[in-house]
């Protein structure tokens, strides 16, 4: 769980409703004062979350375990997670062209290739299909297909394997492997 330092967070919303300003529990450890933020991801405020809020005008409580959310997250492109039991509907049975990236956690190169790989999906959004499969929690297709070393990323068109880069590569060498196959 990650330990954020502040004082408050201001957030200012639509012309219908005031400002807010929140202000989470603290906790003083040392001279540091922490705070535990619940998962944000965006700007929107949710009304599940328990914690005191105040306004110019008033003061209220809203319901605790929301987070901020930001409204157009639907319109960015995410790279979605398969596994063992989704991976022949999501890969195998797709006409379109799909990369798999099989990684772990605990793998250092892994990280480096995801911010990549996300770029990629963005990029060839609506021609290329991108997933992130995690070899610990899904062995048998990545024993199915060899991985012996992480990152691999395999490339599948038709549901047929058409090529294979293993390592943290740059992104011109993904590139031009999906380049071929589009």
């Amino acid at each position: 769980m990650a330990t954020v330092h502040f004082q408050s967070l201001t957030l200012t919303r639509s012309s219908r409703a005031p400002s807010l300003t929140f202000s989470p529990p603290v906790a003083v450890i040392g001279s540091r004062i922490s705070a535990s933020v619940p998962r944000c991801s965006g700007l929107r405020l949710r009304s599940s979350v328990r914690t005191a809020f105040s306004t110019r005008a008033a003061s209220r409580t809203a319901p605790r375990g929301g987070c901020v959310v930001c409204e157009a997250r639907d319109t960015a492109v995410e790279v979605s997670a398969i596994t063992d039991a989704n991976w022949e509907k999501l890969v195998l049975e797709t006409e379109s062209t799909v990369l798999v990236e099989f990684w772990a956690p605990w793998c250092g190169p892994c990280r480096m290739i995801h911010p990549i790989i996300d770029e990629l999906a963005k990029e060839y959004s609506g021609r290329l299909k991108c997933y992130k499969l995690n070899t610990d929690e899904s062995p048998s297709t990545a024993s199915r297909y060899g991985i012996r070393s992480i990152p691999t990323v395999i490339i599948f068109k038709n549901g047929e394997k058409k090529d294979t880069v293993i390592g943290a590569v740059p992104k011109t060498t993904l590139t031009s492997s999906i380049e071929k196959l589009l």
